[in-house]
């Protein structure tokens, strides 16, 4: 790999532009765990590995860019969720954060129901062979085609998320003959310390009937009073990446007081809750996620303890992780194209994917973090910005991080904690092809998804 030389940027911190980033740390060839896969080192020569395959063979054998997942990382993660939560609640894995058949069938494997919410995630998981009856069906519009696809197909809930679907959705499984199991999503008000396209449960937004002004209580009223509909919960989802259970000890109060004026008025308890998701993970290594066990104690004891203050039974508790599971187990591998340092403000690195391949950057400002895996250096470090080769200056992976001085085009960069929300909200801009998914393990790597090609693009375009 060439290793000509160029005008460096900014290198100290203490001659560094405001942004977004820390002080460089000691050593730039450490992997922290905190944000990379469990099987990730480094070889003898410094190349980065994870299942016991080198980033410079995924890079020869699969091309860059590519989301690189460690299988054996998915499933011990998926494991310590349905362990930590037990035999008397629900895992729901949630299936927008990345789906394939492959992942389907590790889910199923491991003992996790799966939350989709589209027709094209109904189709995967059907396909890929989940039970229909672990399936929940999500979503804030759902179309009549895809509502009956799930009756028929036998879901084992269906989310109604506004008072249109409370009757379309009944009138569809009385059609069918059939009496659809259902819960009911209400926004509880929650202003969840989170981005505000990713927080979920205050009232000026499109998820959800809300809690305030009696609307969720009218909309149990009408669903216990349809044929078509089993009413089995309460469905509440406050945000994502969310670290601070505080919200879910206020929404969990908020649910519960729901149940018991529905116990009240009805005489129903009704016997499950589901809780969502969107615990957060490790992007950088000044986030601290908490553990899977941590967060089933915290969110048993507070369900337990508002259902006893309210003379209820403890409902069956459901969550939601995706990102959680799937988030850190993969990176992105990219080649780098150009490095252009500015003078005094720092050295851009422009790299084969961008907001293609992560939108998520300059869609919530999230924060990532970036090594060199193709070698180790012992040059300084400088202050990098690493961008993508799109037509736009928000084309931004990496905002603020540090990389060594001698980084140099042909070296390969890798980008953690990408295994969420990345391959899922992957677009074709500027008519790029989306990257493939590569599962590795136990030193085996093998295409999941597939890249697309030309021929992909061009067989669409009919015109």
């Amino acid at each position: 790999m060439s290793r000509s030389a160029h005008p460096a940027g900014p290198r100290h911190a203490d001659v560094l532009p405001e942004g977004h980033y820390s002080a460089p740390p000691a050593d730039l060839n450490v992997l922290d765990h905190k944000v990379w896969a469990q099987t990730v080192g480094r070889d003898e020569g410094g190349v980065l590995t994870v299942g016991g395959v080198s980033a410079t063979r995924l890079a020869e054998e699969f091309g860059t860019p590519a989301y690189i997942l460690d299988e054996a990382d998915f499933r011990a993660r998926a494991r310590a969720w349905r362990t930590a939560f037990g035999a008397d609640a629900d895992v729901f894995y949630a299936g927008k954060a990345f789906l394939s058949r492959a992942v389907v069938r590790w889910l199923a494997e491991e003992g996790l129901n799966l939350d989709v919410c589209s027709g094209g995630e109904l189709a995967t998981a059907l396909s890929a062979g989940m039970p229909a009856e672990r399936i929940a069906f999500h979503g804030n519009n759902k179309s009549g085609d895809e509502i009956r696809r799930a009756v028929e197909a036998g879901v084992g809930r269906i989310v109604l998320d506004s008072f249109q679907e409370i009757v379309r959705v009944a009138h569809i499984a009385q059609s069918l003959g059939q009496r659809q199991k259902v819960q009911i999503r209400i926004t509880v008000g929650v202003e969840a310390h989170t981005h505000e396209f990713i927080a979920t449960a205050h009232e000026d937004q499109k998820f959800g009937i809300p809690l305030a002004g009696g609307q969720a209580a009218e909309a149990v009223r009408r669903a216990l009073q349809l044929d078509g509909l089993e009413l089995i919960g309460i469905h509440s989802h406050i945000g994502s990446q969310i670290f601070d259970m505080s919200g879910f000890e206020v929404a969990a109060h908020r649910v519960v007081r729901l149940l018991k004026d529905i116990r009240d008025e009805h005489g129903v308890e009704l016997p499950e809750i589901d809780l969502g998701g969107g615990l957060g993970i490790a992007y950088t290594s000044d986030d601290d996620p908490r553990e899977p066990h941590e967060i089933a104690k915290a969110l048993t004891e507070i369900v337990t303890r508002e259902c006893e203050g309210a003379g209820l039974r403890t409902p069956r508790i459901s969550v939601e992780p995706g990102r959680a599971i799937v988030g850190p187990t993969a990176f992105t591998l990219y080649e780098v194209g150009t490095v252009k340092p500015l003078e005094g403000l720092r050295t851009y690195v422009s790299v084969d994917g961008g907001m293609s391949d992560n939108i998520r950057t300059a869609l919530y400002d999230a924060e990532y973090s970036v090594a060199l895996v193709s070698r180790t250096s012992s040059a300084e470090p400088m202050l990098t910005r690493v961008v993508g080769k799109h037509c736009e200056s928000g084309d931004i992976v990496v905002k603020d991080a540090f990389l060594p001085g001698d980084l140099a085009p042909g070296d390969l960069i890798a980008v953690p904690a990408t295994g969420a929300y990345c391959r899922s909200m992957a677009s074709n801009y500027n008519h790029a092809l989306r990257p493939p998914v590569v599962a590795v393990k136990d030193g085996e790597a093998r295409v999941i998804v597939r890249r697309e090609t030309e021929e992909d693009l061009l067989r669409l375009d009919v015109g």
